[in-house]
């Protein structure tokens, strides 16, 4: 494995603790060897409707990602190249003008609702994880996460749960649980379950 770069899938609900679990691996590989992608960095470009319109996006459906663009942006990651993420504005509904330089390392995280949903996205994973939460404590973490960091309104965030959300999840996101090689219950707060994955990427990189 060495000089190749290692890419771990995390997947799983909304609020389910992705970014908790890839957090603490970020700490425990140590920053400067990881690079992290977020599915959530590939929405499409939606400049050519109007904000009412993007405002009604199904952002939990596979249509609403660019996947062609995110698998391009992985096989390079994985060959050694560096790539311009995108970068998403949630509260305007659509991609930022700007993109993020991110270099290839030796390890890559890729976070996301659906990545394993997608049968060319599981192909270039070494690792792939689903982090199994409760559906009551996703939706708690969902409403604090976007009234606070996405400008919603508890209103539009729990019309948008019961619109959207809920559906996807149970016909997208928790079917590809079966694809997972480790399923995290209890969130990202399981901490022996981190340990071994960070075990396993340590046996793998050295």
């Amino acid at each position: 494995m060495k000089n190749k770069t290692l890419l771990i899938g995390i997947s799983g609900g909304t609020g389910s603790g992705k970014s908790t679990v890839t957090k603490k691996l970020v700490e425990l590989i140590k920053e400067e060897n990881v690079a992290v992608i977020e599915e959530d960095s590939y929405y499409k470009d939606q400049s050519n409707i109007s904000f009412e319109e993007r405002v009604k996006t199904n952002y939990d459906h596979p249509f609403a990602f660019d996947n062609k663009l995110l698998i391009e942006h992985l096989k390079d990651l994985k060959s050694g190249k560096s790539i311009e993420k995108p970068l998403y504005d949630f509260e305007l509904h659509n991609r930022k003008k700007e993109t993020l330089l991110v270099e290839a390392k030796e390890v890559v995280i890729l976070e996301g609702i659906l990545i394993l949903s997608e049968e060319e996205i599981r192909a270039l994973l070494d690792i792939k994880v689903f982090v199994d939460t409760d559906s009551d404590v996703r939706i708690i973490r969902r409403i604090l996460r976007d009234i606070k960091e996405r400008g919603r309104s508890l209103d539009s965030v729990i019309y948008q749960y019961m619109k959207t959300v809920r559906p996807a999840h149970l016909q997208f996101i928790e079917p590809s649980k079966k694809y997972a090689d480790i399923i995290i219950p209890e969130g990202g707060y399981n901490d022996v379950a981190i340990d071994l994955i960070y075990q396993k990427i340590k046996s793998i990189i050295e």
